[in-house]
């Protein structure tokens, strides 16, 4: 059986067109199919919509309790209510052409293995040419800076078919926003990625769910992916982005100190406290964050007491660099990067084996 899985919010008025969509194309082909509609406890009557679907369709309505509204966890507990052991995702908003299911599905059949996405940017494949050009340009570098993950053109599709089993525990996924397709190739145990072109049109009723907030989530998610792809590489990237910003704000408050009449070598060592302090949060939230979280307080003073040696390190350079070489007392900037690179890889070392070691409590 075929398992199909919409995920809604404020979605009533495109449930009908779509259920008539979905069975109109499954018509004669003999494919047993369900669908199942999960709601974020939408305000708009679909409970009474759904019920009068019932009588005609295979059509089953799950509303989840106790939680935020959420896309993505939305389709993980239709995927585990389903009673096919074939899934298909696709949105409400009839953005995802129905009468493409059939061809998703026996892409599927002939391998049970691959992960299926309906896809814009293969031969054939297209989308809405009423976009306007941030859009565009919108969904093209999301696409772009996801694509060391996964094999497709198309990672941000919404529309894909799986076999459930593919992936081994569904409470390890541990989605942010609303790419759970994303989230489930990189965790899935997917041999292969198949496209099928779609002709992906935007939606003709109700309003999309985009906003800048699930971008920001898009961007934490991404993040950690590429922690879950990359292991360690993953880390140490994210730890060099976090870095960088500390960096700015370093600079910033030493050449700031500096402009209030502070020596040099003075307004480098207080420069090192806004910056660590930035850090350690970053660090926590964003390069561990899939660790286990202790102690705010007791965390952070870890973090800056392995950061002051590295610092003494850091500074150590800077100080032997711009007092023993007339090249870089005139460039001190270049002799502060060497400082801050030196320490950065100690700092990584100690923060990934002691400070947010995930085995200490």
């Amino acid at each position: 059986m075929l398992s199909i899985v919409v995920p809604t919010y404020l979605e009533a008025e495109n449930i009908p067109p779509l259920i008539t969509g979905v069975f109109d194309s499954l018509d004669e082909t003999g494919i047993s199919c369900e669908v199942i509609i999960v709601d974020d406890n939408s305000p708009d009557g679909i409970k009474n919509v759904v019920n009068q679907l019932v009588a005609d369709y295979p059509v089953r309505l799950v509303q989840p309790k106790g939680r935020e509204r959420d896309l993505s966890m939305s389709v993980i507990e239709g995927i585990l209510a389903a009673h096919g052991d074939h899934i298909l995702v696709m949105d409400a908003d009839l953005s995802h052409p129905p009468g493409l299911i059939p061809a998703m599905y026996r892409t599927l059949l002939e391998d049970e293995s691959a992960f299926v996405v309906g896809s814009r940017y293969v031969e054939h494949g297209s989308f809405d040419r009423r976009w306007s050009l941030w859009r565009f340009f919108n969904s093209h570098i999301a696409t772009l800076i996801t694509r060391p993950l996964v094999q497709c053109q198309d990672p941000m599709s919404g529309f894909f078919a799986f076999r459930r089993d593919r992936v081994e525990d569904y409470d390890c996924l541990n989605p942010i926003g609303y790419k759970i397709g994303l989230e489930l190739m990189v965790r899935g145990n997917f041999t292969s990625v198949r496209e099928v072109p779609i002709n992906f049109s935007d939606r003709e009723l109700g309003e999309s769910k985009l906003n800048l907030n699930q971008q920001i989530k898009f961007l934490r998610h991404l993040r950690r992916l590429y922690t879950v792809r990359f292991g360690t590489l993953g880390e140490i990237l994210n730890y060099g982005a976090v870095g960088a910003g500390g960096l700015v704000i370093d600079l910033l408050f030493y050449y700031f100190l500096q402009l209030l009449g502070m020596p040099h070598q003075l307004a480098r060592a207080c420069s090192f406290w806004p910056a660590v302090s930035s850090n350690w949060y970053l660090n926590r939230v964003a390069t561990f964050g899939e660790r286990k979280r202790r102690p705010h307080g007791r965390q952070w003073f870890e973090f800056v007491l392995t950061s002051l040696v590295g610092f003494s390190l850091n500074w150590g350079v800077y100080y032997i660099l711009t007092s023993g070489t007339a090249y870089f007392d005139d460039y001190r900037l270049l002799a502060l990067i060497a400082g801050v690179g030196a320490a950065s890889v100690f700092n990584f070392v100690m923060s990934s084996l002691v400070v947010y070691n995930e085995k200490r409590q």
